[in-house]
């Protein structure tokens, strides 16, 4: 037993070093006060510190941005009127983002990305305009020039902000088929078929699934285990648990984001689940907080478990670092980016007392 021992001691170090490896952040802004692009952060897991690498310069509003499933490109919707997405090659030994290209996001003021698993096609969502389209990716990292745009139609209660079609988010399920797209001005989630070859969206069955009026549906998460999902409802500081099969959503359970003695305003943001993905997380401008929720394996339901201070100012975005020992909140109008510990059992988040001041933070993406 002993001689057993000694041997895994190298492995058991080895998996201990690994596991502490630094990883990367980014962080996309808004660049009306002084922010100058994509800020790129060396990540240090062990205590939760950032540490800045580069910035990606010369940007209009580099807001949202995701990945290539191979983690070498970066893309960011540049968030104008018109709209653009521009492709970065990412190089991991010095931190640097390269421009490879821009392309027009075929609509106005584009505020949400993804890309597929195949890393063959990025889907941009444009809010202004309330339509997304689907640009191509090259063998190099690039973009070519959208390949569809589709563009949604209604409008719902709210007449200051649901006037027309908002497209807010777009989200391709874990199977890398469905694609759900939540429709803050029609108060709905769209639904889409990705055919990962042609790179084509069609309707999917249903063709979407209706929020309460005047709800706003915002940002949306899957659960790990494959069964559930959950949109945040941006108007009303709702969330909405959903259960998810062969390309439907049913809804479950509709919960406050907020306490019950809160009489103020807000509006929701954004949302996450955990690695584990026995915990969620949603953001509370207003109130700037994160309401924290625990799920119930086996139905997906929430039930409320308190309130996080965000210690800043509207809490735009949020992430959960690789390890999930880590919660970091990107607070747009407090110009600073908190780091919190996340206790794995209760879900509960203490302040680390790690704070990155950086104008206006929009999105947070850990590679």
């Amino acid at each position: 037993m002993k001689l057993l021992f000694a041997l895994m001691l190298p492995l058991i170090w080895l998996s201990s070093v690994y596991a502490q490896k630094d990883s990367y952040l980014f962080a996309g802004t808004y660049t009306a006060r002084g922010s100058e692009g994509i800020y790129v952060y060396r990540f240090d897991p062990a205590i939760g510190a950032l540490s800045l690498a580069s910035v990606a310069k010369g940007l209009v509003n580099p807001s949202f941005l995701a990945l290539s499933p191979d983690k070498q490109f970066l893309y960011a919707v540049e968030e104008n009127d018109p709209g653009h997405v521009s492709a970065f090659r990412f190089d991991e030994k010095s931190g640097q983002l390269s421009k490879l290209n821009t392309q027009p996001s075929e609509g106005v003021w584009p505020c949400h990305i993804e890309v597929d698993a195949s890393g063959k096609w990025c889907i941009a969502g444009n809010y202004g305009s309330g339509d997304l389209c689907v640009l191509p990716i090259q063998p190099d990292g690039s973009l070519g020039k959208a390949a569809q745009t589709i563009r949604h139609s209604g409008s719902s209660v709210n007449a200051e902000r649901q006037e027309k079609p908002h497209v807010h988010s777009i989200n391709i399920a874990p199977n890398n088929r469905d694609v759900f797209v939540a429709d803050l001005g029609t108060d709905k989630i769209m639904a889409y078929r990705l055919d990962s070859v042609s790179g084509t969206l069609s309707t999917g069955t249903p063709p979407f699934v209706k929020t309460a009026d005047g709800a706003g549906p915002r940002h949306f998460a899957f659960h790990p285990g494959g069964k559930f999902a959950y949109a945040v409802l941006e108007l009303n500081a709702t969330v909405t648990a959903y259960t998810y099969e062969a390309g439907s959503l049913t809804p479950v359970q509709t919960t406050s984001t907020l306490p019950a003695d809160y009489t103020g305003s807000n509006s929701c943001a954004d949302i996450h689940v955990s690695p584990d993905g026995k915990f969620l997380y949603s953001s509370n401008r207003g109130h700037n907080s994160l309401a924290v929720f625990a799920i119930d394996a086996k139905s997906g339901k929430l039930t409320p478990k308190g309130h996080q201070s965000v210690l800043g100012k509207t809490p735009r975005n949020f992430a959960i670092d690789p390890s999930g020992k880590f919660l970091l909140v990107a607070n747009q109008e407090s110009d600073n980016i908190q780091i919190f510990r996340r206790n794995r059992r209760t879900g509960s988040l203490t302040y680390t007392g790690q704070e990155t001041k950086v104008s206006m933070p929009v999105c947070l993406k850990f590679r």
